[in-house]
C-alpha cells in the first residue's frame, strides 16, 4: 500500500476491527453488483469508495430522467447513456484506482454462471423475482456469499445468503421459486427516495464486512423496513431441508478449506 492509499483509505485503517490488512483483503477483493438502479447506486459507490479492487456492474439499462429522483450514480447529463457506464464514470471520479468492468447485458443464467464464478461477493441489487433467483442459484453453485437487498413504496428489505456456512438459508429457502409473490414496479408503485440509499447502503455495510472480515452478517436473519415509521422489524430465517435449489448442493458440498 502506497502513501497515496494509506492516507485515503485512513479512516479504515484506524479502525482496530480493519486496520492494514482488512484494506488490503478489501483492495484484492472482486464484487459483482446486479443493478445499477436505486439500491445498485449507493452500493457501487460505497464498494468504490473503500477500494474494493474490482467491481463489475451489470445492467441492461439506459439512465431515464425518472431515475434521478432517487439513483444517485446518474445525473442529467447522462440520461439515454447505459446505466453500468454511468455508475463507471461516477466511481472513477472518486477513486480513480478501482478497476471497474461495466456491462450493458441482462442477468442470465449463462451469463450470471461465469460471472459469480470470478467474484468474491455477490451484491443483488435488481428489481424482479425471476433476476433475483438466477442470481441467488448461481451464488449456490459456486458457494459465493450474496447480498440482497429489495426496495418498494416505503418498505425495503436486506438480507446475506451464505451457504457457505451449512445452517444458513439461500434465497430460495425464504422465497421459493415456484411461490406467487405479487411483484412491485418503481413505475406503478412509487419508491420513496432515500429508501434505496438506505437499503443499498446497508447492502455496502455487510459486503464490505464480508470481504474484510469483519463483524458477522444478515445471513439467518431477515430485516424489514417500514420507512413510514422508520421501524425495523427483524426476523430469523432458517434453511429448507427440501429447497429445490441448494438442499442436493450441500449434499454434495465439500467443507470450506
Amino acid at each position: 500500500m502506497n502513501d497515496d492509499q494509506l492516507l485515503r483509505y485512513s479512516r479504515h485503517i484506524l479502525l482496530d476491527e480493519v486496520g492494514v490488512e482488512g484494506q488490503q483483503r478489501l483492495m484484492a477483493s472482486h464484487a459483482l453488483v446486479i443493478g445499477a438502479g436505486g439500491l445498485g447506486s449507493p452500493v457501487v459507490l460505497y464498494l468504490g469508495t473503500a477500494g474494493v479492487g474490482t467491481i463489475t456492474i451489470v445492467d441492461h439499462d439506459t439512465v431515464d430522467l425518472t431515475n434521478l429522483q432517487r439513483q444517485i450514480a446518474h445525473n442529467l447529463s447522462r440520461v439515454g447513456q447505459p446505466k453500468a457506464r454511468s455508475a463507471a464514470q461516477t466511481i472513477a471520479a472518486i477513486n480513480p484506482e478501482v478497476s471497474v468492468i461495466a456491462l450493458q447485458e441482462r442477468a442470465d443464467p449463462a451469463r450470471l454462471d461465469a460471472w459469480v464464478a470470478q467474484a468474491d461477493v455477490v451484491l443483488d441489487c435488481s428489481d424482479n423475482f425471476a433476476t433475483r433467483h438466477a442470481v441467488n442459484a448461481a451464488c449456490v453453485v459456486h458457494r459465493k456469499p450474496l447480498v440482497s437487498g429489495a426496495a418498494i413504496g416505503f418498505d425495503g428489505q436486506i438480507s446475506v445468503y451464505d451457504t457457505r456456512n451449512p445452517d444458513a438459508p439461500c434465497y430460495a429457502c425464504i422465497f421459493p421459486p415456484d411461490a406467487t409473490f405479487e411483484e412491485g414496479r418503481c413505475a406503478t408503485m412509487g419508491v420513496f427516495a432515500p429508501l434505496v440509499g438506505i437499503v443499498g447502503t446497508m447492502q455496502a455495510a455487510e459486503a464490505l464486512k464480508l470481504l474484510a472480515g469483519v463483524g458477522s452478517s444478515l445471513a439467518g436473519r431477515l430485516q424489514m423496513l417500514d420507512a413510514r415509521t422508520m421501524e425495523w422489524t427483524q426476523i430469523g430465517v432458517a434453511r429448507d431441508p427440501q429447497c429445490p435449489v441448494c438442499a442436493d448442493r450441500r449434499q454434495h458440498a465439500r467443507p470450506l478449506p
